[in-house]
């Protein structure tokens, strides 16, 4: 097996598990610099934030960071599956938001999320109202409105997807082992030294057996896919109540996934704030994280945030 470079799990400062309403657990990892603007992080279906490290670790420095896992992904324990759903994580999502208040009191707080978690913070902004004072959404798959060419293409790739997912192995022997798999994918040869391990780290939890299983159940990561398909969230962009930017992995590269297609169409029909990182894919942030932070940044700075 080919050595691979190895990426320290990130170690919080402080943590807080939170109870959602119907008994799932969702925990909350403080983060770097207390004080000034909070910067909260969360990921893709299937994965974990701490995979991500190479992209928010370095803003510890500037930002107090708060990073948590979905419901049944990560650090979190295994809740009811038949609670796994948009609606549980939209809920979820303003249980987190006003727990991190009441654990960490105020402080200016930008949602920087990917994806999955990209599309529930959306969508609970447009429901609940500016919790967050700004959005930066990397590369979200948002279901395309009705009528527009694209959302077939999504709904087709949502059913691809799904069933990739449902053939994942449910167990490893190591993380290591799905490391090496992983390394050798050509849509994951983008990915930063490292990076490879430390996602498998992240999203695989050890069993009493020694063996080692996804966090996240292959069932449950497919059954997200299969329901991405809400048609609204699009066309209610146009009321977006906080500053939002879309920060998308490159649509000119012929392994490009519809999300960035996406990401662009919605800046051309609304004008919502739009960078693309070139020569990336959906994972950008593992890809060319200095870029993607840069991004970020230069989008807090033109919002007048002090970081």
């Amino acid at each position: 097996m080919r050595t691979i470079l190895r990426i320290p799990l990130p170690q919080a400062d402080d943590v807080a598990d939170l109870t959602m309403r119907d008994g799932a657990v969702v925990r909350l990892r403080q983060h770097g610099r207390k004080g000034g603007v909070r910067l909260v992080v969360s990921h893709g279906n299937g994965l974990a934030s701490n995979g991500y490290a190479p992209f928010w670790m370095p803003l510890t420095e500037r930002f107090e960071v708060i990073a948590f896992d979905v419901r049944n992904h990560g650090e979190n324990p295994l809740h009811d599956p038949a609670l796994h759903t948009w609606e549980s994580f939209l809920q979820d999502f303003e249980q987190i938001f006003q727990g991190m208040q009441e654990w960490l009191g105020p402080a200016p707080t930008i949602g920087a999320f990917h994806s999955l978690s990209a599309i529930v913070a959306l969508n609970h902004t447009l429901t609940y109202g500016p919790r967050w004072d700004a959005l930066a959404l990397f590369d979200p798959p948002i279901y395309p409105r009705d009528g527009h060419p694209l959302q077939r293409v999504e709904h087709a790739y949502m059913q691809q997807m799904a069933l990739r997912a449902s053939k994942r192995p449910q167990m490893y022997e190591s993380p290591e082992l799905l490391a090496s798999q992983l390394a050798m994918r050509p849509t994951f040869r983008r990915w930063v030294p490292g990076s490879h391990l430390l996602l498998a780290r992240s999203t695989l939890r050890q069993t009493d057996q020694d063996t080692w299983i996804l966090c996240n159940p292959r069932d449950l990561e497919a059954n997200i896919y299969l329901t991405n398909v809400d048609a609204t969230i699009w066309p209610r962009m146009v009321n977006i109540p906080v500053p939002t930017i879309l920060i998308a992995a490159d649509p000119r590269i012929p392994d490009a996934t519809p999300a960035a297609a996406i990401c662009r169409a919605i800046h051309q029909e609304l004008g919502i704030d739009y960078a693309a990182i070139p020569n990336t894919t959906h994972f950008l942030q593992i890809e060319q994280p200095a870029a993607c932070r840069e991004e970020l940044i230069g989008f807090l700075e033109d919002c007048h945030f002090q970081t």
